[in-house]
């Protein structure tokens, strides 16, 4: 199915999910406002977002399997594999948190459904930033999800914390989107457009790869996405804000938000700045401050919930070597390795709202102890996510920092590579002490995980999610082929591809 997008009808086509989940925000935004008292209003709620994701995930699934293209110029919005993986990225990760937020909710009596329509608001923002093919689509996007997501960080207005982590998340939020607004203004000072594709060309023909107003635009343009996806040393405001904020939410930011910057990011340098070469060694020296700062930081941490705050912080540092690498390999492996992260950490922070209350920052990871012994299978999904985490064989995790060695290797980033190795070692320091309290001592006491026991729901979301990541280590070949053809559909475009219709 071939979509000219300067036609009403056909653009109304390439934007069908992006359409659905803005009526269904709607609907929710009526459903809030006439019921918003009770749990049974909160659960209505969380099960109309439910539809919301599935329908708009099946609008998705309609345009990829017609094969959907644009005819030559793309000017908002792209029409590619890419984007369709990254928005059931996005979308899939939604629906878990909305399993994972229904009993969570109600335990911590935050009995306000407003929840559940910044929640589609926040992945509406992400569904944006992961198809824009114009540099004011993606800042749009971008604040959308931001100013959802900060909503959602300081969602218990009970908890000091959250207000704190609500207050340094727009703070520092807003500082990264003066930088992104402002490189946006320098590159299009330079190149005299927004749109993706046209930058590529503009830097081409005009042999732009080494002016100074683009390269300014361009750092900054890092520096902005460097805040969004916690790199070292734009991540100071990541462990705070994850602490502060629910649990189910620090799930979904340590995820999907950052899984929206990412793709964004990833769009922007293969299609408008593939042939600047200052990108990748910037982007180098990013992957290793965050992966080494990242790591040697969480080995200190004896609290759960801020050990995998920088956990996620050292992952980031893992996915910008497969940015770095920037070969169809490196493509692959980046896609992937978000698909296999997503999941896992997802769970890990759904097993960790089991065993706290009021926000899980006072866990420490000595409060496991015994857990095998009384919940064997919270225990062993436990386990399985710290595997995975680590990248222990036979996990989703291990095969994502496989295929991330291969790229960095075939490109000759040996250095790279090597560190990734180092650093994964490091991380043993703190993922595996998980394990072993959990199996190698005794509970302090007969009662000390009588309460740790997930909700109906949040079980299912949990099972799905520790049997994929244990799915993907042994047959991982289909996701990352889909992965490969998403990563194909992101080549630089040439001038004649980009040439509006008629020319």
């Amino acid at each position: 199915m071939t979509l000219d997008l300067s036609l009403t009808r056909d653009l109304l086509r390439a934007l069908l999910p992006e359409l659905v989940l803005s009526a269904w925000s709607l609907v929710l935004l009526g459903v809030v406002a006439w019921r918003h008292h009770t749990g049974r209003d909160l659960r209505i709620a969380g099960w109309l977002t439910l539809a919301a994701f599935v329908s708009t995930g099946a609008a998705v699934w309609w345009l990829w399997w017609n094969s959907a293209a644009a005819i030559g110029f793309t000017p908002m919005i792209a029409l590619d594999d890419f984007r369709f993986i990254s928005d059931w990225l996005f979308l899939g990760a939604g629906a878990v948190t909305v399993l994972l937020s229904m009993r969570y909710l109600e335990r911590e009596a935050l009995l306000a459904p407003e929840y559940y329509v910044l929640l589609v608001f926040a992945v509406l923002g992400m569904m944006l930033m992961g198809g824009a093919s114009d540099l004011m689509v993606v800042f749009l996007g971008l604040e959308l999800m931001s100013v959802s997501v900060y909503v959602l960080a300081g969602f218990n207005r009970k908890s000091p914390k959250a207000a704190e982590a609500a207050l340094k998340y727009f703070l520092l939020g807003a500082f990264a989107s003066a930088f992104l607004l402002y490189g946006i203004a320098l590159v299009y000072g330079a190149t005299g457009t927004t749109n993706l594709a046209l930058i590529g060309v503009q830097i081409t023909s005009l042999h732009l790869e080494h002016g100074p107003m683009l390269l300014i635009g361009l750092a900054l343009l890092l520096v902005g996405f460097g805040f969004k996806v916690a790199a070292v040393p734009f991540h100071m405001w990541a462990p705070d804000v994850y602490d502060g904020a629910p649990t189910p939410v620090t799930g979904f930011m340590a995820t999907a938000v950052k899984a929206a910057a990412f793709a964004a990011l990833f769009r922007l340098l293969v299609q408008a700045f593939a042939t600047t070469a200052a990108w990748p060694a910037i982007v180098s020296a990013l992957a290793i401050a965050t992966m080494v700062g990242g790591n040697l930081i969480a080995l200190a941490q004896r609290s759960l919930k801020r050990m995998l705050a920088y956990s996620s912080i050292a992952h980031a540092g893992y996915v910008l070597v497969a940015v770095a690498a920037g070969n169809p390999a490196g493509s692959a492996a980046f896609i992937f390795y978000l698909v296999a992260y997503t999941l896992t950490t997802l769970a890990a922070f759904a097993l960790l709202a089991v065993k706290g209350r009021g926000g899980e920052s006072d866990v420490l990871i000595d409060d496991l102890s015994g857990l095998a012994a009384d919940r064997p299978w919270l225990a062993f999904a436990l386990a399985v996510c710290m595997l995975s985490l680590l990248g222990f064989p036979g996990t989703a995790g291990f095969m994502g920092k496989w295929y991330i060695l291969v790229a960095a290797t075939q490109n000759a980033h040996w250095w790279l590579a090597a560190l990734l190795v180092l650093t994964s070692v490091v991380s043993a320091g703190y993922y595996l002490p998980v394990i072993m309290v959990m199996y190698m001592k005794p509970s302090p006491s007969a009662a000390a995980h009588a309460d740790a026991r997930l909700g109906r729901l949040a079980g299912v979301a949990v099972a799905v999610a520790v049997a994929a990541v244990l799915f993907l280590g042994f047959r991982p070949n289909r996701l990352l082929d889909l992965s490969a053809s998403g990563a194909e559909s992101l080549r630089a475009p040439t001038a004649a591809a980009v040439a509006p219709p008629g020319n």
